[in-house]
């Protein structure tokens, strides 16, 4: 990457909407998620897009040994 290529370029961003859909869980619930730090999202004006793989490691938590 470039310096001026932004650091979730390539990256596909999802909408609250489809988050909530993708984890059969409330739109306040994504809202509250990110908020309180437990799900990455990047804010464009008002509304907020979440990077696909942040919903990836959210719904599929570490492995313990």
């Amino acid at each position: 990457m470039t310096g001026n290529t932004p650091p979730h370029a390539g990256t596909r961003l999802l909408t609250t909407f489809e988050v909530a859909t993708i984890l059969r869980i409330s739109k306040q619930t994504v809202y509250r998620l990110v908020h309180d730090g437990d799900l990455q999202a990047i804010r464009i004006g008002r509304s907020f897009r979440i990077p696909e793989h942040a919903v990836r490691t959210l719904a599929l938590p570490p492995l313990r040994s």
